[in-house]
């Protein structure tokens, strides 16, 4: 029977990474919406919680691959542990997130989308390195710290949704949220053109995507084509229900973090807030709370001059 991360586990990633992120807060209510701004975490996304976690105690060579931000969040996770550290990113990758990676100190090879799996497991024969995936054990412990503060600043939660790629974030947060406040619901959101993970989860079987179809969509960081393996057996027991949300939703939901937040989400991170604001996260009424997952993007929304905080709660 395969072994899933518990609230044990998340508490003990929180005690090993504390010293090396930032506790984010609960920001709202604006538009009856509360957000978790993970767009302030270093590396500028949440994942830097999982790869520390990951990367804790390790020794030599770390490899990843990644869309953008897990490889960069294992870069800089590898760069404080004196780590050589190799990530694969696609071709499609934002400069400044293939930029960002580099400068953290990692060997980057980038690959055409459908070839990341290949070259990655390439890597990983040659080299011997410690493969660390954005679904792995150690990186859903490190993201659950995420579903834990949210729950902490704000108990009353009814909703808590959340962003979908391989799955780490939502199974994290999941673990957390229902160990903490069972009744709360968890709700995974992902784009309409790349929701593998709602096929998942309506069909109760693990679903690829074709990277041709995930690929068509304009946030970057969710374009994986199948959850995690691990993720997934986590998805099927405690999530609530997994939603889409159209291009122009995502647009729109970036435009009204940055005018009514003053927040800059890239498209990955503005997905959950488009759930709320399009009326996809299921019954209303509730106090609800979107995680911004992350604000790597080159430009910010028209209108967004500077963060700024209205509202904070926790």
């Amino acid at each position: 029977m395969t072994r899933l991360v518990t609230c044990v586990d998340v508490a003990r990633a929180a005690d090993r990474i504390r010293c090396s992120v930032r506790r984010t807060p609960v920001l709202g209510p604006v538009g009856g919406l509360w957000i978790k701004p993970e767009n302030r975490q270093r590396t500028g996304s949440f994942k830097v919680r999982g790869a520390l976690n990951a990367v804790a105690g390790l020794t030599g060579h770390v490899l990843a691959q990644s869309s953008g931000n897990h490889g960069r969040a294992v870069a800089y996770a590898a760069a404080r542990q004196g780590l050589k550290a190799t990530v694969v990113l696609p071709e499609t990758a934002p400069a400044l997130k293939v930029d960002a990676v580099r400068a953290l100190g990692a060997e980057v090879l980038v690959v055409p989308p459908a070839e990341r799996e290949f070259a990655t497991a390439e890597l990983l024969t040659r080299t011997g390195a410690t493969l660390i995936t954005s679904a792995d054990f150690a990186v859903i412990a490190g993201h659950g710290t995420v579903g834990a503060e949210i729950v902490e600043d704000l108990p009353n939660a009814g909703t808590v949704l959340v962003p979908v790629c391989n799955g780490g974030l939502l199974a994290g947060v999941a673990v957390a949220v229902k160990a903490y406040s069972p009744g709360t619901r968890v709700v995974g959101v992902e784009p309409e053109l790349a929701a593998d993970a709602a096929d998942s989860f309506r069909t109760g079987r693990l679903t690829r995507w074709p990277v041709s179809r995930t690929y068509r969509t304009i946030a970057d960081g969710l374009r994986a084509p199948v959850l995690g393996e691990l993720a997934w057996e986590h998805v099927k027991t405690l999530v609530d229900d997994v939603v889409t949300v159209d291009e122009e939703s995502i647009v729109t939901a970036q435009a009204f973090l940055a005018a009514r937040f003053g927040v800059v989400a890239e498209p990955s991170g503005a997905v959950a807030t488009a759930a709320h604001l399009s009326g996809r996260a299921g019954p209303s009424g509730r106090v609800t709370v979107a995680v911004v997952s992350g604000g790597n993007v080159a430009a910010p929304p028209l209108g967004a001059t500077r963060e700024r905080v209205f509202v904070e709660h926790g």
